[in-house]
């Protein structure tokens, strides 16, 4: 934050923020950004899907898909439902997000859900703890207590985040703690150590994009930009080069090495531009970039491990991923931020 900004908000459980009246005719219209229309006390599911930032679940469900990977298990049916958790989990930091930075977004983006009054605190708090506690849940179907004992820190540290550390030294370090126990989540299924690489890579990616997120609306800097670069250069580099125990095939380590360079060429390029010239806009442009380019990153590290089922899988992913983006340009809406 800078001087004379808008003081962030210290989550505590206080009045609401005052949005018009639906008797006031200024309430009348609706839409993107718009005020409630008149009589309608309820969100629309097209405000909760931009609150919890719906497309952007798909970054996050090849999470526990790469762990389980790496973790040598064969999946079962009810392995299914570790995606599950992982997108709800991050759908429910996302709502979280919004509710605790309901005052400043009052002032940096009025058009958000609830500054917007599309979506009211309480409505954006209970999403959140509704979406939180059946993340947990699908974690111990899936996967016991073993999920359970992954899940529940998972879930805390989400909250943490959110409400606590985002705006602290120890953000991105949160949040890049979120990312690795999701891979790890995934992996509760079979051998845990051998995830480990897999939720370091993904744990380095995720702290780069976090501290560039910072910047999004009063810019960051270059040396952060520079450093941020030349880690997607090293995560690209060691999942390509490194080999896991009991080596791989010839078609696992071309399809690594074609992951692992979509991934770079994914952020890369907004990386540099925000170095050269750490603008709020390139800064956000990066932070986007960064998010998409999670997923061809578990792709390489599925690959990595010879799950070239679940690098097929998260190609898919990353094709629903990108048509939704270009739906969304077609409708002018904005890019998905994590802040």
């Amino acid at each position: 934050m800078t001087a004379g900004s808008v003081p962030r908000f210290h989550p505590r459980f206080d009045p609401p923020l005052r949005t018009p009246s639906l008797a006031d005719p200024r309430a009348e219209h609706d839409g993107a950004g718009a005020r409630p229309a008149r009589g309608r006390t309820r969100p629309r599911l097209g405000d909760l899907a931009e609150l919890v930032r719906a497309p952007a679940a798909l970054s996050v469900v090849g999470d526990s898909l790469a762990g389980l990977a790496a973790a040598g298990c064969t999946p079962r049916a009810r392995h299914a439902l570790l995606p599950l958790a992982s997108a709800c989990l991050y759908l429910g930091g996302m709502a979280l997000n919004d509710y605790a930075d309901r005052y400043v977004d009052a002032t940096e983006r009025p058009e958000r859900p609830i500054p917007s009054g599309r979506v009211t605190p309480r409505a954006a708090l209970t999403v959140g703890t509704a979406l939180t506690a059946g993340g947990v849940a699908a974690a111990g179907a899936a996967g016991g207590r073993r999920a359970l004992a992954v899940a529940l820190p998972l879930a805390a540290c989400v909250w943490t985040y959110d409400l606590v550390a985002k705006d602290r030294p120890a953000g991105p370090v949160v949040m890049a703690a979120c990312r690795g126990l999701d891979v790890l989540l995934g992996a509760t299924a079979g051998d845990v150590r051998a995830a480990l690489p897999a939720a370091a890579g993904l744990t380095a990616h995720t702290l780069g994009v976090t501290a560039l997120s910072r910047g999004e609306v009063h810019g960051t800097t270059r040396p952060v930009a520079g450093a941020v670069a030349a880690g997607t250069v090293a995560g690209a580099v060691a999942v390509a080069a490194t080999r896991p125990p009991g080596g791989r095939s010839a078609a696992a380590r071309w399809t690594t090495a074609a992951a692992a360079g979509a991934y770079a060429a994914s952020c890369l390029p907004a990386q540099a531009r925000a170095t050269a010239e750490p603008t709020a806009a390139h800064a956000r442009t990066a932070t986007r970039s960064g998010i998409q380019a999670m997923v061809p990153l578990q792709a390489a590290w599925a690959a990595r491990s010879g799950g070239l089922g679940t690098t097929a899988l998260l190609a898919g992913v990353a094709a629903a991923g990108y048509g939704l983006r270009l739906l969304g340009r077609a409708r002018g809406r904005a890019g998905v931020s994590i802040t």
